[in-house]
């Protein structure tokens, strides 16, 4: 019965649990304790102080299977990806270690057992590989396989070293043969599929010294690495990695997704794009999941990379829409029970690739239409080669990485002058380097051999010995006065010599001395003591400010994901800000999260601890975060703050208690570049002054206001005043149009908007024109849509007519009600359709 790759992963863990092997988890791909490598590559990563000698575990045997990804340096087969069945930029090592407990007759007996016996693989299509002076792995052989099947290999292939020192030993390879006549010894170890390596057999024996000899070891160790997807292919009789059900559920995805074939597509580049996507859907995910996010960097270019490689060829398949994030869930579905980490995180997962498929495909149609032209222009010049300068225009304005414009070129039959292109990046970024640096004046500094101890720890001012003065530069034997390192900005203060006292404005580091730079030139002293004083409210606003992004990186962690992780940092007097890895703007709820969570844990008054250690037990601290690219030295300072909450390779000053930091305000957030955000914030002396600031402006803005307020009163007095000026010219036409009732001449008319006031105006201005014998309705439409009228009576007429009950009799028409005077009356109505009828009416009533 064929075994599933669940099946078959487990049958793996369950022989090796049965022959006292602890099972452990998978380490993550994104290797947070070591900071020498960009992913996790390999079963072996996570044991690596122990075959160096300086870690130990508390069993001698254990087995896993690791999450790896190979896509840069030595381990590098993007390029192969998708083209060939069996090359993958993320793949699981299933692996079983010896840690100075059996060796070589127990781990290749134990190979052949779980082969053969356990899983039924054809013995004589099974090939040994050893290496060429390795006479007992050879022999050892003997006793399973014949000669003709065991194969003597040189260095290249059957010698495991860490690197150019230190352990190191032969190794012991099992191929399978997949040529129907068993004719495959010949291409054992050529990197062709018709031969394929399925398990590698390392044992670590010796040392490799300095000048190149080799040692034995007094332990050794075995290391041993299976390829999950090879073995699958294998076990279920695929002639492709990608035909097992490790990759045919995210295959299925994509074909329901384009509604193209896969079986009449597998050498069509539709076929190679499937394999990309199911491929590069993989890494990211697993990835990402592990904390790791795409950016312009380090592991987070690499991943961005992928992503775009992964959905340039989603164009082969007719996608134009973010297509990748769709695959998640089908991942989930089919690896979430053996790494739960990636349901865990599903959701981040999803935003993270969505937002980043949409970004780049907002330059891909342009950058395409781009790279055709460059195309054409090559061609037209008979080359066919494409340009550095071309290349480095694709990766600069299109976003394009150098590997997806190889992609195209070679899809043409074209190449890329690489050469020309990295003289261009290196150029670019020594160009960013020279801005960053711009604003840093740049002095010489003296070559000397003295050396200054840091006192700054523990104090504040220190009495020291001057080692060396040049002008107006000063090294001490000790000092507490901090240089500028990791974001943190250098102490300022004094230093008193001679019974003078010398302004220090900047302090830099030559070698292993601090050189203090003084207000003025300082008098050659050289041999007496002097007293070195750090700025302390300066330096504790400072510390405020450093201890406080250490709990804001971890509360952007828990409140985000933990796929935030720090991209750069101020630490001023006057406030911090902090760069972090995440894809969206943060919401405002997002940011009121995040700032009662530090404030919250500054309001617990937790110790800040700091604990100076190797390094090697330093990275074994729960949840320490340490930065890759950050080169450490063999001891380390680590910051805690609530061993449950934060801890942090630092060499930076802080306060003694979360509670000395007062209290956090963020004032702002945004992006500075794509996936990397800014918070900016104040604590301590910096929220007082922010506080202050504040209330100054809403003073200012009272007084603001109440000129405002004043202002506009005179403005719409004064707009009053035009408006009805302007209305005015049209009451005398009334006046000469006026009905004759008798002898008493009616005024009806309708007006532009006008306000209550100005109508009562209007009114008046109706009366002194008629002057006598003369009665006059106005209308008006408010700006809420209701009626307005005025009434006026000539003073010789308001015996016999009253202004109130007329508008009030007018009004009633128009749903309202008013009143007044005799000689002038307003009143309201609401039915704005009535008005000419209600006018209309007037008329008849003063015939009545």
């Amino acid at each position: 019965m064929q075994l599933t790759s669940r099946e078959i992963r487990q049958s793996f863990l369950d022989f090796f649990a049965q022959r006292g092997h602890r099972i452990v988890p998978s380490a993550p791909v994104v290797p947070h304790g070591d900071a020498t490598l960009l992913f996790t590559n390999a079963g072996m990563n996570q044991f690596k102080d122990v075959f160096l000698g300086i870690g130990k575990r508390d069993f001698t045997r254990c087995a896993d299977t690791q999450k790896c990804i190979r896509v840069s340096g030595k381990h590098n087969d993007l390029e192969e990806v998708g083209y060939d069945t069996y090359h993958h930029t993320f793949f699981e090592m299933l692996g079983n270690w010896s840690f100075g407990d059996y060796y070589k007759a127990e781990a290749l007996a134990w190979s052949w057992e779980l082969l053969t016996e356990v899983w039924g693989l054809p013995k004589e299509r099974l090939h040994a590989t050893v290496f060429r002076t390795d006479d007992e792995s050879y022999n050892i052989w003997k006793q399973y396989l014949p000669e003709s099947q065991i194969h003597r290999c040189d260095e290249k292939d059957n010698f495991w070293e860490m690197g150019e020192t230190g352990p190191c030993g032969p190794c012991s390879e099992i191929h399978f043969d997949r040529t129907d006549d068993l004719s495959g010894a010949t291409l054992v170890n050529k990197g062709v599929p018709e031969v394929i390596e399925i398990w590698n057999n390392v044992f670590i024996q010796y040392n490799r010294k300095i000048d190149g000899s080799l040692e034995e070891l007094s332990s050794k160790h075995v290391d041993t690495g299976m390829g999950f997807e090879r073995i699958c292919a294998v076990m279920q009789g695929k002639s492709s990695n990608y035909d097992t059900d490790v990759f045919s559920p995210i295959i299925n995805k994509i074909v329901e997704l384009c509604g193209q074939d896969y079986e009449t597509a597998l050498e069509s580049k539709t076929g190679v794009a499937m394999r990309v996507m199911a491929d590069h859907i993989r890494t990211l995910t697993f990835s990402i999941a592990d904390g790791a996010i795409p950016g312009n960097d380090g592991r987070g270019y690499v991943l961005r990379r992928i992503l775009r490689r992964a959905a340039r060829y989603s164009r082969n398949l007719g996608f134009r829409e973010p297509t990748l994030y769709k695959l998640v869930q089908t991942l989930v579905d089919t690896m979430g029970d053996v790494f739960p980490e990636i349901g865990q995180q599903q959701g981040i997962i999803e935003r993270i690739i969505r937002a980043e498929e949409e970004s780049f495909l907002q330059t891909l149609d342009r950058g395409l239409e781009r790279f055709e032209e460059i195309e054409r222009n090559t061609r037209e010049k008979s080359e066919n080669i494409i340009s550095g300068e071309d290349a480095f225009l694709l990766y600069d304005t299109f976003g394009f990485p150098v590997d997806l414009t190889e992609l195209l070129a070679r899809e043409r039959g074209l190449g890329v002058d690489i050469g020309q292109f990295t003289v261009l990046m290196n150029q670019q970024k020594e160009r960013s380097r020279a801005a960053r640096k711009a604003h840093i004046q740049e002095v010489e500094l003296p070559n000397i051999e003295e050396k200054t101890t840091f006192t700054g720890w523990d104090e504040l001012e220190t009495e020291s010995k001057v080692l060396f003065i040049k002008e107006n530069q000063i090294i001490l034997e000790s000092s507490p006065f901090y240089v500028e390192m990791g974001g943190q900005q250098a102490d300022s203060g004094e230093i008193v010599l001679g019974g003078n006292r010398y302004g220090i404005i900047d302090v830099r580091k030559s070698g292993s001395a601090i050189i203090h730079f003084a207000d003025s030139d300082v008098e050659p002293l050289v041999g007496d003591m002097a007293l070195a004083k750090v700025d302390t409210e300066r330096r504790w606003d400072i510390q405020r400010n450093h201890s406080v992004t250490h709990i804001l990186h971890e509360a952007l962690r828990r409140v985000l994901g933990t796929h935030v992780q720090q991209s750069g940092s101020l630490v001023a007097p006057e406030h911090l800000r902090f760069d972090f890895s995440h894809f969206q703007k943060l919401s405002a709820d997002d940011l009121k999260h995040i700032e009662n969570m530090v404030n919250e844990k500054i309001r617990e008054r937790i110790p800040v601890i700091t604990l100076d250690l190797p390094i090697d037990q330093a990275r074994k601290i729960p949840g320490v975060k340490m930065f890759f690219g950050d080169k450490y030295g063999d001891r380390v300072r680590v910051v805690i703050i609530d061993e449950k909450f934060s801890a942090e390779f630092c060499g930076g000053t802080h306060v003694n208690n979360s509670s000395d930091i007062g209290l956090f305000k963020i004032l702002s957030e945004g992006g500075i570049a794509s996936g990397v955000r800014r918070i900016e914030a104040v604590t301590g002396t910096g929220v007082e002054t922010y506080i202050q600031s504040l209330h100054q402006k809403i003073t200012d803005a009272h007084h603001v206001s109440d000129e405002l307020h004043d202002r506009i009163k005179h403005l719409e007095k004064e707009l009053s005043t035009f408006k009805v000026q302007g209305i005015s010219g049209a009451i005398e036409d009334f006046v000469n149009s006026a009905v004759k009732v008798g002898d008493i001449r009616v005024v009806a008319a309708k007006v532009p908007s006008v306000d209550g006031e100005e109508l009562k105006s209007l009114g008046d201005k109706l009366r002194e024109k008629l002057n006598t014998n003369g009665v006059g309705l106005l209308s008006s439409i408010s700006s809420d849509g209701k009626v307005q009228l005025v009434c006026v009576v000539t003073d010789d007429l308001t015996g016999k007519y009253q202004a109130g009950k007329l508008v009030g009799a007018v009004a009633k028409l128009l749903g309202g009600g008013g009143g007044g005077k005799p000689h002038l009356a307003t009143a309201g109505g609401k039915d704005v359709e009535k008005v000419d009828e209600a006018l209309a009416s007037f008329i008849s009533m003063i015939n009545s």
